[in-house]
């Protein structure tokens, strides 16, 4: 009876090569049969291509982030001098 379980559990939670699979076995095929004459780095874009997007959409986020905190900062720094150097104008000019 447990395996009668396992089995079941293993093939709903198998899903197969998947779409990003399947272009890549066309590309494949298709580079291999000489029906295009594309760089492999193409040819194998469908696996390393999601991974690549996924890395430049959190650097953009992670410059845009960096760019926010640092804009806030350098703000709040130039706010605090010109605080700071209007207070020493006001106690000058009431000597």
């Amino acid at each position: 009876m447990a395996s009668s379980n396992a089995s079941a559990t293993a093939t709903a939670s198998g899903g197969g090569i998947g779409l990003i699979g399947a272009v890549f076995l066309v590309f494949l095929v298709f580079k291999l049969a000489g029906v295009i004459a594309w760089s492999w780095w193409w040819v194998t874009a469908p696996i390393w291509g999601p991974f690549a997007l996924v890395f430049g959409v959190l650097l953009i986020a992670l410059f845009l982030w960096v760019l926010v905190v640092l804009g806030s900062r350098a703000h709040d720094m130039f706010v605090s001098w010109r605080r700071k150097l209007a207070k020493k104008k006001a106690s000058k000019g009431g000597e």
